[in-house]
């Protein structure tokens, strides 16, 4: 039987590929199980990091850096103050206790196992020397535009959300 990771390039990007796509898939899996909205709001949070690591590995920097700000910035923030401005009691239960999670768990790995088995046997025809589209620099005239015409605007934004986090800390603070 042949070598199924005999083709790969093992290097630092590879691995760190591999490294990070373990993170993301912990955590989205680590997402359904929590039952605390807390832990499922840094579940999440954890997830949009991830992802923007493999746009990183991608060179798509202006995309890795929009997925921090928005979502590993922005919407994680929001979901921490849906919690706490709501009461959540619930108790945390150990996660795998029930047979029912183990038997998920592993239908997950056997369809991890035959994704893996069909991508490495499907024939893929080799990538074109020179893509269809021009490349340009894009991420110098977003970075321009934002900075120069909508300066004023992005740091309301920024204190408009430190005012929510103080309200949301205050209003917390006073029900409990």
């Amino acid at each position: 039987m042949s070598n199924p990771f005999a083709g790969w390039v093992w290097n630092g990007g590879t691995i760190a590929f591999f490294l990070i796509s373990l993170v993301v898939v912990f955590a989205a899996v680590m997402l359904l199980q929590f039952r605390k909205v807390m832990y499922m709001a840094l579940s999440i949070g954890l997830v949009f990091l991830g992802m923007a690591g493999l746009y990183i590995l991608l060179n798509a920097d202006f995309l890795a850096f929009a997925q921090i700000l928005i979502y590993a910035g922005a919407i994680t923030i929001l979901m921490l103050f849906a919690v706490m401005l709501t009461r959540h009691d619930e108790v945390e239960d150990p996660p795998l206790r029930d047979p029912k999670k183990w038997l998920t768990a592993l239908g997950c790995l056997a369809l991890g196992a035959a994704m893996l088995w069909t991508i490495r046997n499907t024939p893929w025809s080799s990538p074109p020397a020179q893509p269809p589209w021009p490349v340009q620099k894009n991420v110098a005239a977003i970075a321009e535009t934002l900075f120069t015409g909508y300066a004023v605007p992005f740091e309301l934004v920024s204190v408009l959300l430190t005012v929510a986090l103080v309200g949301a800390v205050i209003l917390a603070r006073k029900e409990g």
